[in-house]
C-alpha cells in the first residue's frame, strides 16, 4: 500500500499514494449512461507514425496499437475511455473490490461485453515476463514511477510511452492527452478532457455553497507525522473542482519535490485552525485510531467539530485520488454526501 501522491498522487498513489502517498503518499457510477466516457470513437486509425517524447525515452509507435498494457495509475482508464480496453493492466489490490479489480474498470469493461485485462504486478517488481506474455503494441505508462532500467526492459517488449518529467508528476489532463496522441486520437483526448471538466463544473452548480468553505487534504504516515496536499495534486484538485476553496496556508508549506505535497510534522498541525474542512484518509481502522488519538491531531478544528471527510472505502479513496474519465463519473456522486456531511458539521460547531 505504498504507492498513493504526486508520486502515487502521483497513489493514488491511496495507499501507495496513501502509504506512499504519505511518504512522497469509471465504468461509470451507478445509474450513469456512460456518455460521459463514451465520446471517443476509439480506434479511429489516427495518423502514424507517432513520436511520443518522455523523460525516459522516446516511443516511436509505427501503426495503430491493438494490444495495449498499462503501468501505473489512469492510463488504463483514459485507454477505455478512448475506444481501446488493455490486454493487461497494473494491478491495484488495495483500491479493488470483490471482483478483485478497480470497480470503475471492472463496470466499463462488462458494460461493453469485452473480456476484462489480464492483471500483473507492478511497481518495484514489474512482471516483465507477464507483458511480454501479452504481446502489446504499446506500453502506456506517463503517470508511473518505472525506472531507467525498468523503462529500458519494456521499451524492448514494445513501446513505452513514460512521463514528461517527473515520476508521479504528470498533470491528469496532460495524461489524457498522453495517452490520445500515442493511440492516435488527439482530437478525442481534448474532448475527454473537456467532458471531465465539464462533470466537474455540473457537480459544483448544485453545490454553490461550498465556495464558503476552505479546507485541506492532510495525509500522515504514522503517528506523530502529519502532511500536507498542494493545491495541485489530483485529490486536492477534484474537491476543489467542486467548488471548495484550498486553505491559503496550504501555499506556505514547502512541497516536497516531486510530490504535490509538503511534510509540515504534527507539530504544525495548529497551522491548520483556519481550514473549515479537512479531508484524509486512512490505511486501516487501526491507524485511524492511533492518528485521531493524537492531542495535536485531535485539536485541529476539523477534526475536533467531526468536519472531516474520510472514506472506509479504499475503492472510493482510491477514485476520489485521480482524475480521469472512468472516475470523475464513478465517485462523484458518492463524494457530494460525504462533504455535505462535514459541511453540515462545521456549520454546527460555528452555532
Amino acid at each position: 500500500m505504498s504507492r498513493f501522491t504526486r508520486a502515487r498522487r502521483r497513489t493514488l498513489v491511496a495507499t501507495a499514494a496513501a502509504a506512499a502517498l504519505a511518504l512522497v503518499l469509471g465504468g461509470c457510477s451507478s445509474g450513469d449512461d456512460g456518455k460521459e466516457t463514451s465520446g471517443a470513437s476509439g480506434k479511429s486509425g489516427g495518423a502514424f507514425p507517432v513520436s511520443v517524447r518522455s523523460a525516459l525515452g522516446t516511443a516511436e509507435i509505427k501503426k495503430q496499437p491493438e494490444r495495449v498494457v498499462t503501468l501505473g495509475q489512469g492510463s488504463a482508464e483514459t485507454a477505455i475511455a478512448l475506444g481501446h480496453t488493455p490486454v493487461g493492466i497494473e494491478s491495484y489490490e488495495w483500491g479493488s473490490d470483490r471482483t478483485g479489480y478497480l470497480p470503475w474498470i471492472h463496470e466499463a469493461v462488462k458494460k461493453r461485453g469485452e473480456k476484462l485485462p489480464t492483471q500483473f504486478k507492478g511497481g518495484e517488481d514489474i512482471d516483465f515476463e507477464a507483458i511480454t506474455e501479452l504481446e502489446p503494441d504499446v506500453i502506456l505508462a506517463p503517470w508511473s514511477g518505472i525506472t531507467q532500467k525498468q523503462y529500458d526492459i519494456l521499451k524492448d517488449i514494445a513501446p513505452t510511452v513514460a512521463y514528461p518529467d517527473l515520476a508521479w508528476s504528470t498533470d491528469w489532463d496532460q495524461q489524457i492527452d498522453i495517452i490520445a496522441k500515442a493511440l492516435g486520437q488527439p482530437d478525442d483526448g481534448k474532448k475527454l478532457i473537456a467532458q471531465v471538466e465539464k462533470r466537474l463544473s455540473d457537480a459544483a452548480a448544485t453545490r454553490p455553497d461550498y465556495k464558503k468553505y476552505t479546507f485541506s487534504y492532510i495525509y500522515t504516515s504514522g503517528p506523530g507525522t502529519l502532511g500536507v496536499f498542494k493545491p495541485e495534486e489530483q485529490r486536492v484538485k477534484m474537491v476543489s473542482s467542486l467548488g471548495l476553496t484550498v486553505d491559503p496556508v496550504v501555499n506556505t508549506f514547502k512541497e516536497t519535490k516531486g510530490t504535490d505535497s509538503a511534510l509540515i510534522g504534527l507539530e504544525s498541525a495548529e497551522k491548520l485552525k483556519d481550514s473549515t474542512l479537512v479531508f484524509t484518509f486512512y490505511t486501516d481502522d487501526k491507524t485511524r485510531k492511533e492518528i485521531e488519538a493524537q492531542p495535536l491531531y485531535a485539536a485541529i478544528p476539523a477534526v475536533r467539530s467531526g468536519a472531516v471527510v474520510a472514506s472506509k472505502d479504499n475503492s472510493f479513496v482510491t477514485a476520489s485520488s485521480i482524475i480521469n474519465p472512468l472516475t470523475v463519473p464513478w465517485v462523484i456522486d458518492r463524494y457530494l454526501p460525504l462533504i455535505d456531511k462535514a459541511v453540515e458539521a462545521a456549520d454546527g460547531a460555528r452555532g
